[in-house]
């Protein structure tokens, strides 16, 4: 029985996590998620974090990463890498952040979740075996 190895599997993941930075590029943010209403200042400006997020958006990714941080221990880190962008990709389009932005500048990650949620940023950085989150965003 012919099965495809895990390289075959891995390089078709990050094409997938490839395609997805370019088609949430090139669109319009996605409307099909609904977003969060940001938290208002005193000003009434909304209220960001490190980042320039909301704290709700900080909250989601955090919570998106602890969602995926057993699965990431359990499997290899290449694989796991691919994890962590599908879930980074996935997060900007539900809320309508710019990935150009964020790939640019990919340390944002890294802020936010050192900022919100730095157990759950070392779980993801010990599982991946990465320096810090922006060492594992490939494509950014």
């Amino acid at each position: 029985m012919n099965r495809p190895r895990v390289g075959a599997r891995v390089f078709s993941g990050i094409g997938a996590v490839a395609l997805a930075l370019v088609v949430t590029s090139c669109g319009s943010p996605s409307t099909s998620a609904p977003q969060t209403p940001a938290p208002e200042s005193t000003d009434g400006a909304p209220t960001a974090v490190a980042g320039d997020v909301t704290t709700e958006q900080a909250a989601a990714l955090c919570n998106d990463l602890e969602g995926q941080l057993q699965s990431w221990r359990t499997y290899t880190p290449t694989i796991g890498k691919t994890g962590l962008n599908g879930v980074i990709v996935t997060w900007i389009a539900q809320h309508g952040l710019n990935p150009i932005e964020f790939a640019q500048d990919r340390a944002r990650i890294d802020a936010i979740t050192n900022n919100e949620c730095p157990e759950v940023r070392q779980g993801a950085i010990d599982a991946l075996d990465i320096p810090d989150l922006a060492s594992g965003l490939i494509g950014f």
